[in-house]
């Protein structure tokens, strides 16, 4: 049987345990530095807090640390990664090789340390790849997210051994994660250091070699926004572990409706299969509404490449969210209009529209009379057949402000009586921790035969569990003990020991699960040698992001001579600034070897910024790679 896992963003502790709370089994948040979201940073403390109420389910916190990292940093993060396993912190995601000694001097001077994920800005998309990070100690790889059902399967099966996170909702960067840097390119702002500037979303003019004019002041390098949702069970029976919901700059509403939406799949999953799966975290979780992706902020949903290439990836029109299709305009007047369609409107709902230029337009409504609307200001260029969008759901936000989730963990409790008095059993069966937790108390009460019916009483005080994460699945009580005398208050001091005793166990038995991994050395060396890095590597040594010395010296330990610094550190004008599995020409239609239209056009082509600003786009067809080239301001490209 095998865990799944469902990992959610934490933008703050909030959010963290807001995510819990609807069913996360583990959440990964920023702490104030060194996290790939320069603005979503957290204290210490707060993480702490996070780290206790996650662990009372069983569920874990993951601390991204994975940004490239400067030499006058290494002292400053050699302490944060000491004081997040101080406060023990279930896993760092990494991108900077240099944290495997800081990991290895924390766990030198403390005895533990948290285990060590390779994040997706490692850029990992081979077997070979994460066959390397296996043998150098990581437990697990998140893989790049341009990757198919079938490249996640062929990983698994030649590297079983190491724990697979797989990318299934939220945005998509158009580069592999990691070896990207227009961002630093444009405006000295690193995505490897959590600052991307978002060049991805910007306008361009597509040009051709001649200086013709392709397409105009479009988004061409926008994507829409992945949701795998209805691709759990074909994610998971390729190896997947780790189903991870992209946005630590996401709202509290975002993570409440997301995380609902996957948890219930994987529970469906795992209602479906259970002798093949089981959730990686306790508690089941009663919902107080129901989740619905299309209410949550979108750019328009693809699978991306999970089921092969496919043409309509993009959002070219708008990088900006435009939410669910609610019908389009039936008809206008001076100061409202009609919406042919099903959906229901509330007074404050935000709607859009693409307009005649293919820009978006939103508006607020001011008053909805059943589908009669009353924009505030009625849009100008509003028209019979509109289709509109609603990405802003007022009744739905107020179903998530009301929100009253309730995750507990479900305990079996009995009671009986004893020589001297009476006993009570809480006892949990688990698959997560593959062991019975059980707890025992006894008080000692003379028995007597009561005058009137005592189970009821019996049932209700000892399944008064309160604000405690347990819930009574079960309560059993032998018969020699239900028509017996025994007052509430003594039933309610036995409940309260028994809850502290099996907190406690519980706590034992996570926290020693936890430490045995914790507890575990990484490799300082390994025989897989560098051959599993692309020749886009050895001809652009930049793509390794080594800003500091010990990073450098650990890839010389595995016989890699790097003569080149990171990109942030030296800039580089010979080599991509993006790699893309998206292809502008895959997508216009002319890709010939797909079955596409042989273009007119003479290439290379160029893309070009509003401040006049190029960048050339190489196809590597045999990679099926389109790489984005900066051209420096005299012209020439090397």
């Amino acid at each position: 049987m095998r865990t799944l896992e469902l990992l959610a963003p934490a933008k703050n502790l909030e959010c963290g345990c807001a995510a819990i709370d609807h069913g996360a089994d583990a959440v990964y948040i920023g702490a104030e530095r060194m996290g790939a979201r320069a603005a979503a940073g957290n204290s210490i403390d707060d993480i702490q807090k996070l780290v206790a109420y996650a662990h009372q389910y069983g569920a874990k916190v993951y601390v991204t640390v994975n940004t490239i990292i400067y030499e006058q940093e290494l002292a400053s993060t050699q302490s944060l990664i000491t004081e997040l396993s101080r406060i023990h912190v279930d896993a760092l995601l990494v991108q900077d090789m240099a944290t495997l000694a800081m990991r290895r001097v924390t766990l030198h001077e403390t005895g533990s340390a948290p285990v060590l994920h390779a994040s997706t800005q490692c850029d990992t998309r081979s077997a070979d790849k994460v066959r390397w990070l296996r043998d150098l100690g990581f437990k697990r790889a998140v893989l790049a997210r341009e990757l198919s059902i079938d490249e996640i399967a062929a990983i698994h099966k030649a590297v079983p051994d190491i724990e697979l996170e797989v990318f299934v909702h939220g945005a998509l960067c158009v580069s592999y994660s990691g070896v990207c840097y227009a961002s630093q390119f444009c405006f000295n702002r690193s995505a490897n250091r959590g600052e991307c500037a978002q060049f991805c979303r910007m306008k361009f003019d597509l040009i051709d070699a001649d200086g013709r004019q392709i397409v105009h002041d479009k988004h061409l390098l926008s994507l829409k926004d992945m949701n795998q949702s209805d691709s759990i069970e074909a994610l998971a029976d390729a190896g997947a572990a780790s189903f991870k919901i992209e946005g630590r700059l996401k709202d509290i509403s975002y993570v409440k409706n997301v995380v609902s939406a996957y948890s219930k799949r994987l529970d469906e999953l795992i209602n479906k299969r259970p002798d093949d799966y089981c959730r990686a975290s306790l508690g089941r979780v009663e919902y107080g509404f129901d989740a619905d992706l299309c209410k949550t902020f979108n750019r328009g949903y693809t699978h991306y490449f999970l089921k092969g290439r496919r043409p309509d990836i993009s959002s070219p029109d708008t990088p900006k969210a435009l939410g669910e299709a609610v019908g389009h305009v039936k008809e206008i007047r001076k100061d409202s209009f009609n919406v042919a369609g099903t959906s229901s409107f509330s007074n404050g709902d935000g709607l859009c529209f693409l307009n005649s230029e293919r820009k978006l337009e939103g508006f607020r409504v001011n008053r909805a009379v059943g589908n009669r609307l009353f924009p505030f200001r009625m849009p100008r260029d509003l028209r019979p057949g509109t289709v509109l969008y609603r990405n802003h759901d007022v009744c739905f936000e107020r179903q998530l402000d009301g929100d009253h989730t309730v995750r507990k963990i479900p305990v079996q409790i009995m009671f009986e009586t004893v020589d001297d008095g009476f006993c009570m059993t809480m006892s949990l069966q688990n698959e997560v921790f593959t062991s019975e937790v059980e707890a025992r108390a006894v008080i000692k009460f003379e028995h007597q035969q009561a005058r009137k019916p005592q189970e009821e009483n019996i049932r209700q005080q000892l399944g008064k569990l309160g604000n405690t994460p347990f819930k009574a699945d079960a309560i059993d009580i032998s018969a020699d003990a239900i028509n017996l005398f025994i007052p509430s208050s003594l039933l309610s001091n036995l409940r309260q020991s028994v809850i502290m005793a099996f907190s406690q166990k519980l706590s034992a038995v996570i926290a020693e699960a936890y430490h045995v991994e914790s507890s575990a050395d990484m490799v300082e060396k390994t025989e897989t040698t560098a051959r599993f890095w692309q020749s886009e590597y050895r001809k652009h040594p930049y793509l390794f992001n080594i800003s500091n010395h010990l990073a450098r010296e650990f890839y010389e330990a595995h016989g890699l001579k790097v003569d080149r610094e990171a990109f942030e550190v030296k800039s580089d004008n010979s080599g991509p600034l993006m790699q893309c599995r998206h292809c502008i020409r895959y997508t216009m239609g002319f890709c010939v070897r797909r079955g596409g239209q042989k273009p007119q056009w003479r290439e290379p082509l160029q893309l070009r910024l509003g401040d006049g600003r190029r960048f050339r786009l190489d196809f590597k067809c045999d990679e099926c790679q389109m790489n984005v080239v900066a051209i420096p301001s005299d012209g020439t490209v090397k």
